[in-house]
């Protein structure tokens, strides 16, 4: 029997493509009220189109930001500011419309089903927290790189912003702010072993030759964002492939807030509950939940209970323990699964309220994960990045492990 090649791919975007904007401009909004208001209420959302960016949404807050300022800020941050590039930061149109939240919505946040029926006493506003709304988050890690995150996903981000660098920085001066990026790797069970394809797509300015884009890119992004022993001569590059990307940006595309849920993730090796993060303050569970279920598999993954977890949290709208935790370890575990829920439960509390104060999420910390990707940032200090409960994960659990025997894995 023939052997087939078990490949898997993900995908990344610069600052500039369409729906990253929306994202960065929702999350710079946040950020702002946050610094005045750390309990503002924000559901910021943001569709841009060629000329005109609109804001919509519910904000319920004491403070005053003065939105338009920050939306042609972060779009001249990103580099949009001619409109040749795609779009104007000074000259576009921006429209505003924002409503409170809703108080049926708010009544459950403010108050827990648990603390209105007397279950519990809170001993402040953060411990009567209820969910802002019921759904299902994921958390994701693995062993195939030092961020305990998918090889995939973290060399197409490695990609977009080396090519991001290369335009801000004039290594290659015809480059425009948008652009995407994919990788396609092939593994041998669960262990990456070499790159099978790249594609890289950047916009440009007119009048330079594809030959010459391609040459640049590959020499100065591709070769400089992905090390050599993870391609060989047989690996695919694939470098503006239509020959031509000149109109780029909210130009040729509209762009939404949460539009790009997948790289913002694990570029789609983990399952997703479909809750985007960008606009949202941390009451919301789809941004504060998700972010904690990636703390607790990377812990769980860091202690060596298993070498790829899954978590999956699922809430009730206005109610602050979750209705469920589901683990899984996709064989890989050292520990039955019901010893690491068992282990999730003692050591982690997943109530709205208590993951904010853990994480220390009421910060202007946002915007600056807005593009990416929002796990395995070894460049920023994320609170859910830490592994600060892996050790007594694994006292607890009573494995142990040779560190000379595991190591973290070195295909990174």
């Amino acid at each position: 029997m023939a052997i087939v090649k078990r490949i898997f791919t993900s995908e990344s975007v610069t600052e500039g493509h369409p729906d990253k904007v929306a994202d960065q401009i929702s999350d710079a909004v946040l950020d702002a009220i946050l610094v005045q208001d750390p309990n503002g209420r924000v559901a910021c959302e943001t569709f841009i189109i060629t000329g005109q960016v609109h804001i919509a949404g519910e904000i319920t807050t004491k403070c005053y930001v003065d939105i338009p300022r920050i939306v042609r800020q972060t779009l001249r941050d990103i580099g949009y500011t001619r409109a040749k590039y795609g779009f104007d930061a000074d000259t576009c149109g921006i429209s505003v419309s924002i409503d409170e939240q809703s108080p049926d919505i708010a009544m459950g946040v403010d108050r827990s089903l648990e603390v209105k029926e007397g279950e519990i006493s809170a001993k402040s506003a953060l411990d009567a927290l209820g969910a802002g709304d019921q759904g299902m988050m994921f958390g994701f890690a693995c062993r195939e790189t030092k961020e305990l995150m998918p090889l995939p996903i973290v060399l197409a981000h490695r990609l977009t912003r080396t090519l991001a660098a290369a335009r801000k920085n004039k290594v290659i001066d015809y480059l425009r702010p948008d652009g995407k990026a994919q990788v396609t790797v092939e593994y041998d069970g669960f262990k990456p072993v070499r790159v099978d394809s790249i594609v890289v797509s950047a916009q440009h300015a007119d009048g330079y030759p594809v030959d010459v884009i391609r040459d640049n890119i590959t020499s100065h992004v591709i070769d400089t964002a992905i090390d050599s022993h993870l391609r060989d001569s047989h690996t695919n590059i694939y470098v503006n492939p239509t020959g031509r990307f000149v109109l780029g940006g909210p130009l040729s595309d509209a762009g939404l807030t949460g539009r790009k849920i997948i790289a913002d993730t694990y570029g789609g090796m983990a399952r997703h509950g479909g809750g985007a993060f960008s606009g949202k303050d941390p009451t919301k569970v789809d941004r504060s939940a998700a972010y904690a279920a990636r703390y607790v598999a990377k812990n769980v993954v860091a202690s060596g209970l298993a070498d790829r977890c899954e978590i999956q949290v699922a809430y009730a709208i206005g109610v602050a323990k979750p209705i469920s935790v589901f683990v899984e370890c996709f064989g890989t575990n050292r520990v039955d699964e019901s010893t690491i829920v068992d282990l999730i439960d003692a050591h982690f509390d997943l109530r709205p309220g208590a993951i904010i104060q853990k994480l220390d999420l009421l910060r202007p910390i946002y915007r600056q994960v807005a593009s990416y990707g929002h796990f395995g940032r070894p460049d920023l200090d994320l609170p859910w990045e830490k592994t600060d409960l892996a050790l007594a994960l694994r006292e607890e659990a009573g494995i142990k492990l040779d560190e000379e025997k595991f190591p973290l894995p070195v295909f990174n």
